[in-house]
């Protein structure tokens, strides 16, 4: 045996020079922008969050109003009202987190199978301008495509069919929810996925057609694996915002016949804080949100550290 012992290489303590901070002072500033930024609308405004713990009075301010303890914890849980919008709020987020996610999958293996470059770059234009429009022109689209006069109501009584009035009966209410946030976002969504399926080895491909793989083979034992990384990031980034389930939507479709589907935890605390001046329960309803959203991530990632994703945290 060599008797030669293997020197390990100590990395270079990095030593904040003048000279270095003259050099790189162009990215100190962008860095310390950013870091305010974050400092001044990120963690500051979490001051208020003692209001959920208070009898808050704007005429009495943040530090002399009344302490109350938990108590607007405690009518939070024991209110229909909020335990209906938790259902709805999980719902819809579920609901929404499966189908874009999936739609986008499917939509950037399909676009990638096309075969036209100039096709599958109008397809791909057209597939994301919806993402750029506001939520009050995409529900506009929806409302009229599918009031009592709309198109899809029309072509129903082309069909033979009796009209549907979607907006008053609430079993239609979490699809359309759905279909809204499946048309304004899986083109966008898809980028990233067509941007991992380019960089996966073409040589793969080849050895699979060599191999007998037809383009279902190909996508099931390359192209789907290849993407596991990126499905899995973009899974657990996405998880953590299940709660956010919307309000633009759900607030300006909603109506009193389909409320008890409609409403969730947002426009419980615009009803709560706005509306009926109570900041402290609006308080209280956001921390319970950001609680689970932090919940959701944590047991996100520890799944995936159980099932071998490890690696990407």
């Amino acid at each position: 045996m060599s008797a030669n012992k293997t020197k390990l290489i100590k990395p270079s303590k990095v030593r904040f020079s003048k000279k270095e901070v003259k050099r790189q002072w162009p990215l100190l500033v962008w860095s310390a922008v950013f870091f305010a930024y974050g400092i001044l609308f990120n963690y500051i405004p979490l001051a208020g969050w003692l209001m959920a713990f208070q009898n808050y009075k704007p005429k009495t301010g943040l530090f002399h109003s009344k302490w109350i303890g938990m108590d607007k914890f405690k009518f939070l849980f024991s209110d229909a009202n909020f335990l209906i919008d938790i259902r709805n709020t999980l719902a819809m987020g579920i609901l929404n987190l499966v189908s874009t996610f999936v739609m986008a999958i499917l939509f950037a293996i399909l676009l990638n199978e096309l075969k036209s470059k100039g096709g599958k770059r109008v397809v791909q234009t057209i597939s994301y301008l919806p993402h750029f429009l506001s939520w009050i022109i995409v529900t506009g689209i929806l409302h009229d495509a599918l009031s009592a006069s709309g198109i899809v109501n029309e072509i129903l009584g082309n069909l033979g069919r009796q009209p549907i009035n979607f907006f008053a009966e609430p079993k239609y209410f979490w699809g359309i929810v759905a279909f809204a946030n499946v048309w304004k976002e899986t083109g966008w969504n898809a980028i990233i996925y067509l941007a991992a399926i380019t960089s996966i080895d073409p040589n793969l491909y080849e050895a699979a057609k060599i191999d007998g793989a037809g383009r279902w083979g190909q996508i099931r034992h390359i192209t789907l694996p290849s993407l596991r990384p990126t499905i899995m990031i973009l899974l657990l980034m996405n998880i953590g915002w299940i709660l956010n389930a919307g309000f633009e939507v759900q607030y300006i479709l909603g109506n009193g016949l389909v409320k008890r589907v409609s409403e969730t935890i947002d426009i419980y605390t615009l009803t709560w804080g706005i509306s009926q001046n109570d900041y402290s329960l609006g308080t209280a309803a956001g921390i319970f949100r950001s609680a689970v959203s932090i919940a959701l991530i944590l047991i996100s990632n520890y799944v995936a550290r159980r099932t071998g994703e490890d690696k990407l945290f």
